[in-house]
């Protein structure tokens, strides 16, 4: 992506756009802001595939009535330390944190706690629920599936797409009071589909191992899952290690939770469909939590302290790389390829809302 198919456009004033726009859709101030801080910090991040690209797409679903918005998630069963909440259909950003929030209560009550959410739109980065349980001195690890049209991802020796890009997380607490924490999240195909995206609108390959054409040969052209038809397919990452995990999200977070998976046609074209299970577990109640933040800190500085294999590219642990892009993006500007920029004002002027953020 160069320069000319780019706009730059500065944090504050773009969240102020986006808080407009879900606004507009019908919610309230307060899912205004939570969805679209999700989206902005996904961006700030570099998890462009998660932020602000999908929001044309929301508008669109609330209008076609896919997608709720300002609900709350209904208990389907609620047990002191389990539960299973239906997400109502309603934005993920929202009904995701209040579901975090009852995990989150009940094992700092128990020691540990079972969420299930199902029937939800969108839950976005999930990176985010961590980063809410890990704030709260809690470890997670979630499962989430996802169905939305036709499934992108071939299982491992295939050539179609039969699952989804079923992300996997885990979340630590910082070692020290404001330290930060480690968030491992990563979907379980090569690359998330939302990247395919960003490099289609973009105009530019995605990396090798990443994409089969209709053909099941390999290619690094993103158009062959948003132009061709048939059409191509998603890898998982690490060959069928990758593929496993994606099949055990699909089970633990659709099938066990009675959610939408990716093999019924008529789960399709409901929007964006997610299911997810988190477990969260209070790390004092393991023993001497003084002890395991030191360990902890230990571990994490011994792998960090392997020297380089490229001098410019230091030992990072899971969370970092996002912290470093996040202080570039926060100090010149959030980088906007032009396709998604013109898609997100084409949404916010059909909510008639003109007023437009400066970008450069």
């Amino acid at each position: 992506m160069t320069e000319a198919d780019t706009v730059h456009v500065e944090a504050q004033a773009l969240g102020d756009f986006l808080r407009a726009i879900v606004g507009a859709t019908g919610s309230s101030r307060q899912e205004a802001e939570e969805v679209s801080a999700h989206l902005l910090e996904a961006n700030l991040q570099g998890h462009d595939s998660h932020g602000i690209m999908l929001l044309p797409r929301y508008v669109q679903h609330v209008r076609e009535g896919k997608l709720h918005p300002d609900v709350t998630p209904t208990p389907v069963r609620q047990e002191a330390s389990l539960a299973l909440f239906d997400g109502n259909m309603g934005f993920g950003q929202h009904v995701g944190r209040q579901a975090m929030d009852w995990a989150i209560e009940a094992a700092r009550q128990h020691g540990h706690a079972v969420m299930g959410l199902r029937n939800v739109h969108h839950i976005g980065r999930v990176g985010t629920y961590g980063e809410q349980a890990a704030r709260a001195g809690m470890i997670s690890v979630h499962f989430v599936n996802g169905v939305s049209g036709p499934p992108s991802v071939a299982p491992f020796g295939g050539s179609d797409g039969r699952l989804s890009t079923n992300p996997v997380c885990v979340t630590i607490p910082p070692a020290e009071a404001g330290g930060q924490p480690l968030v491992l999240d990563f979907a379980t195909s090569a690359i998330a589909l939302g990247k395919c995206r960003v490099a289609f609108n973009a105009g530019r390959p995605v990396p090798e191992g990443a994409l089969v054409d209709a053909k099941g040969q390999p290619t690094t052209d993103p158009g062959v899952l948003y132009r061709d038809n048939p059409r191509g397919a998603l890898l998982s990452f690490g060959a069928h290690k990758g593929y496993g995990l994606a099949l055990v999200c699909e089970i633990l977070a659709g099938a066990l939770l009675g959610g939408a998976t990716a093999w019924r046609p008529e789960m399709r074209e409901r929007g964006i469909v997610n299911s997810w299970l988190a477990f969260v577990l209070d790390p004092a109640r393991f023993g001497d939590v003084s002890a395991f933040r030191a360990e902890l800190a230990a571990v994490i500085a011994d792998v960090k302290a392997s020297p380089a294999a490229d001098p410019d590219y230091p030992v990072l642990v899971a969370g970092e790389k996002e912290r470093i892009t996040k202080a570039t993006r926060l100090a010149g500007g959030i980088p906007v390829d032009t396709t998604t920029w013109r898609n997100l004002v084409e949404a916010a002027r059909s909510l008639g809302i003109n007023a437009l953020p400066a970008v450069r």
